[in-house]
């Protein structure tokens, strides 16, 4: 993929940045390192990162804890060579020369699983995505 700088840059977008964007962008820099830019933002953000999103990150050596959700800009979306908006919620009014993707992530509070059972799930299936996402950004 041809990208708009000296690497591969992706912006994650949900909501309130706190939970799906976070897991997203905290699991592209756990596989990519400094291979790709990475970054996270919501379209209405919230006060503070979701505390079970913390919590399942830190199980696979990763600490979000103090992060703070920011609203996403036009800039950003330009800098990016990806913006991916996980959910039906997050709106963005999008930018040209930029792709765009939407994940419709697993969403397991819809088959009764709750609590941290839940957020290892979404964040299993993030990871996924995040995994395949990555070997597209960097493969030539």
């Amino acid at each position: 993929m041809t990208s708009k700088a000296d690497k591969p840059s992706v912006l994650f977008v949900c909501v309130k940045n706190g939970g799906k964007s976070q897991l997203a962008a905290g699991l592209m820099h756990k596989i990519a390192g400094d291979s790709v830019v990475t970054a996270s933002a919501g379209s209405k953000p919230g006060s503070a990162v979701n505390g079970l999103s913390a919590e399942v990150l830190a199980e696979v050596g990763v600490d979000i804890s103090r992060n703070v959700p920011r609203q996403i800009t036009v800039e950003d979306q330009r800098t990016a060579d990806v913006v991916v908006i996980l959910g039906a919620e997050a709106q963005v009014e999008e930018v040209d020369g930029t792709r765009y993707e939407r994940w419709e992530t697993d969403e397991p509070s819809e088959r009764g699983i709750d609590g941290i059972e839940r957020m290892r799930l979404v964040r299993d299936d993030i990871l996924d995505r995040v995994t395949a996402l990555h070997a597209t950004l960097t493969t030539p």
